[in-house]
């Protein structure tokens, strides 16, 4: 079972900048990719970022240039490093973790979410 610890969310002003933070913990084999989503209110979740195993990263369009994905494999943890923040960036981020357990079955585990309100 893999568990996913997500912080840094918070309040910030238009223009500024926050990073957010997924620890992985628990019994896997691997982790695959890692992935961000957002849910904004009275929206569909939708993608934000992801990284794969060899590092690959893609962005929705509507992030690119201003948020970077990262991981750490060592201590298991993605990161979201979001800059020049906009009010519509405003949402709750979601964790996504997909990889392979320890009985050798596929897994794919969300954090609890972590709210980022940007102010205009």
């Amino acid at each position: 079972q893999v568990q996913l610890v997500e912080s840094g969310g918070g309040l910030v002003q238009a223009g500024g900048s926050l990073r957010l933070s997924c620890a992985a913990s628990g019994s896997f084999f691997s982790i695959n990719a890692m992935y961000w989503y957002r849910q904004a209110p009275g929206k569909q979740r939708e993608l934000v970022a992801l990284i794969t195993g060899d590092t690959s990263t893609n962005y929705a369009d509507s992030v690119k240039g201003r948020f970077t994905i990262s991981r750490d494999m060592a201590k298991n943890t993605v990161y979201l490093h979001m800059t020049s923040l906009k009010p519509e960036d405003t949402a709750v981020y979601y964790c996504n973790v997909r990889g392979r357990g320890t009985d050798w079955g596929l897994y794919d585990s969300w954090g609890q979410g972590t709210r980022v309100t940007v102010s205009s």
